[in-house]
């Protein structure tokens, strides 16, 4: 007898199964609805064309969880376990569907090999399932939640994987077909019915529990966090493709301020929890978490706001009625976010949460509420001063001393660099010496050079990770009209901040100018500078420092625009200087806490600073220097330094004043 496999064996009344199925489609379609009906309200900037990047993202990280695997491989062969399981499963239901109703294939060997890949499946779902249970609530991973829902989730679906696999063991037991060991955990389950006839009394019982949790499951998909399978690939897919940029005066006030890209990633959240675990800000005990912005504050809001029922009045009272009960996300918490991208290096389906919350603070702007009073007044700062440190224009050049540095804007004929010091670099007295310290070495290295002096203006970086995007637009016109002007196209900065607004933020903008408006210049960050001076001889240490030194990665040097090397082969380049990494470092590095703005505002509540946590850190490495390469970064350290008592064990500095160190250049400390 050839095998093969009845399809609704001793099943009766077929209609209501087919019937309970079209409302369990209805109910999984309506649910998919309502999150495509928030992704079509997004601000829509761009089309999507092909992209190789994307194909190859959803081939890696999609199907094979490259970055589920990346720093936790128990997490990401549970996770391999559980989505092949399920997928196979799903693609073994459609297979006989596409046999009973289309065509007839399964039978003889095909039918055999399909028995046997859909047992392997159910036991990986099985195995896949009970380990998240284990890792959940036995093993306690703390970035894990323990929510009603995931344990519904997984009881729910793990009883379903079970009941198929009793159902056939039944089946087995009633039919006895010669090939029933193909099915082999199938079989397994047979051999606890020795009578045929009580199998198949009962089987028809089971069959319609099975269908039921099945399609109950099903239905539930778009209802709950399982949704990410659908949205997911979707994200993984348009984590490359950038957006184009809207001007402010191209905008609506009606406008939401979330892109399409950022509506689909928020359904696309699985809440493993991995952006709360590499939180700077969670780490310190602050009230924040990424998590928490993007369940409760972004996704839930926006989710109730487009929802296609929100035309009737009572689904808004329900929903009124379930806000005031639940605990909702405080929208200040979002300014404890210091924009240092850690959360979107570890996501596994690439949700920006930095990008999308410096949008989310757009609106608290625009609305003129929520915002801290300090950073008001910094904007405030920036807007009549040009800096957001101090209510004058007249400071702006000072940093140099008794340094003679060509001024561009007042000699259109230098030639060389254009060395963009930047706002804290000029202003705060600590930052000051990074600067003179620069300036010097580029002398020694007889590299032509000079600043914009007086007229420097702010590149806008601030005015952007606070979402004014108004004041942004502005900063940056003010300084590509001197770009301009003074004919400058190869640019060195000193903050990372400055390094990655020029070489990241100007570009989606100055796209959108007319040809005769258009300005090409090269922006690089000191590091690389001093890296090509080193490597072309420009740079030569004479003397051995003969000190033990460690490196702070500037989260927006590093994660943001990878430059991690450059620094290092600087350091390791000095004579005598022994450099030790820090416990987390590179990729891996733990922001100092000054970045999104964080520096303009009041103190947040914390259990500790964030740089004290840092300064501990390079402490225990028996590092005599903590080397940075940020302003920012320098100051935060510095401070820390002090607070934590380690001012006689520990010095903080900044690398050019490392590399004019072992120059014997002079300082003014």
């Amino acid at each position: 007898m050839t095998p093969s496999r009845t399809s609704y064996w001793l099943i009766q009344h077929v209609w209501v199964f087919y019937l309970l199925a079209c409302l369990a489609a209805g109910i999984f379609l309506f649910g998919v609805v309502i999150h495509v009906s928030v992704w079509i309200k997004g601000i829509k900037r761009q089309k999507i064309p092909f992209s190789w990047r994307g194909i190859s993202n959803l081939f890696l990280d999609g199907a094979f969880g490259r970055r589920i695997f990346k720093g936790d491989i128990a997490a990401g062969t549970m996770h391999i376990l559980i989505m092949w399981g399920f997928f196979i499963l799903f693609v073994g239901t459609v297979v006989i569907s596409v046999d009973y109703w289309l065509f007839h294939f399964l039978s003889g060997s095909v039918y055999l090999w399909y028995s046997t890949s859909l047992e392997f499946a159910g036991l990986m779902l099985i195995i896949g399932l009970v380990w998240s249970l284990i890792r959940r609530y036995l093993q306690r991973v703390p970035r894990l939640e323990r929510r009603v829902e995931d344990l519904t989730l997984v009881i729910w679906l793990f009883v379903v994987t079970l009941s198929g696999f009793v159902v056939e063991g039944v089946r087995l037991a009633g039919q006895r077909p010669e090939w029933g060991t193909w099915s082999f955990a199938g079989h397994w389950m047979s051999i606890l019915f020795t009578q045929p006839q009580s199998a198949q009394a009962i089987y028809p019982y089971l069959w319609w529990v099975h269908a039921l949790l099945s399609l109950g499951f099903i239905s539930y998909i778009p209802f709950c966090k399982l949704f990410h399978i659908l949205a997911a690939p979707a994200s993984i897919y348009l984590e490359n493709q950038p957006l184009q940029a809207i001007p402010v005066e191209m905008r609506s006030p009606d406008d939401e301020v979330f892109s399409y890209r950022d509506m689909i990633s928020f359904g696309a959240c699985s809440r493993c929890g991995r952006c709360v675990e590499v939180c700077p800000s969670t780490g310190a005990g602050e009230p924040f978490s990424p998590r928490d912005f993007i369940i409760a504050w972004a996704r839930n809001n926006l989710l109730m706001k487009y929802h296609p029922l929100n035309y009737f009045n009572w689904f808004k009272g329900w929903i009124s009625h379930r806000d005031t009960k639940e605990q909702l996300f405080v929208p200040q918490k979002i300014w404890h976010c210091t924009s240092c991208r850690a959360c979107l290096d570890v996501c596994p389906i690439y949700v920006d949460i930095p990008g999308i919350i410096r949008q989310a603070r757009s609106k608290l702007v625009e609305e003129g509420t929520q915002v801290s009073p300090l950073l008001t007044q910094t904007l405030k700062n920036l807007y009549k001063y040009n800096n957001p440190w101090e209510a004058t224009k007249k400071k702006r050049a000072q940093w140099s001393g008794d340094l003679e540095i060509p001024d561009i804007s007042q000699n259109e004929g230098i030639e060389g660099l254009c060395y963009f010091v930047g706002c804290t670099t000029s202003m705060d007295i600590r930052a000051q010496e990074l600067a003179r310290s620069f300036a010097r070495i580029l002398m020694y290295a007889r590299v032509p050079f000079g600043t914009l002096g007086k007229k420097e203006p702010c590149c806008g970086d601030i005015a952007r990770r606070a979402g004014e995007d108004g004041l942004f637009e502005k900063q940056m016109e003010d300084c590509v009209e001197l770009f301009q002007r003074y004919k400058i196209h190869d640019i060195v900065v000193s903050s990372p901040h400055c390094f990655h607004t020029f070489r990241n933020e100007y570009p989606a903008f100055l796209a959108l100018k007319p040809p005769d408006e258009q300005v090409e210049f090269r922006v690089r960050h000191y590091t690389q500078l001093l890296r090509d001076l080193i490597a072309s001889g420009s740079l030569k240490f004479e003397k051995p420092l003969n000190v033990k030194v460690t490196y702070h990665d500037p989260c927006y040097l590093g994660r943001h625009n990878q430059v991690y090397d450059a620094p290092r082969e600087v350091i390791t380049s000095i004579p005598g200087v022994q450099m030790v990494e820090m416990a987390h470092n590179r990729a891996n590095s733990l922001c100092c806490g000054g970045g999104g703005d964080r520096m303009w505002q009041e103190d947040l509540d914390a259990d500790v600073k964030m740089s004290e946590i840092r300064i501990r850190e390079a402490e225990a490495t028996g590092a005599e220097i903590l080397i940075t390469a940020c302003p920012l970064c320098l100051i935060m350290l510095e401070d820390a330094r002090k607070t934590t008592g380690l001012e006689h064990s520990l010095q903080v500095m900044d690398l050019n004043e490392l590399v004019a160190m072992a120059l014997g250049l002079k300082s003014d400390k």
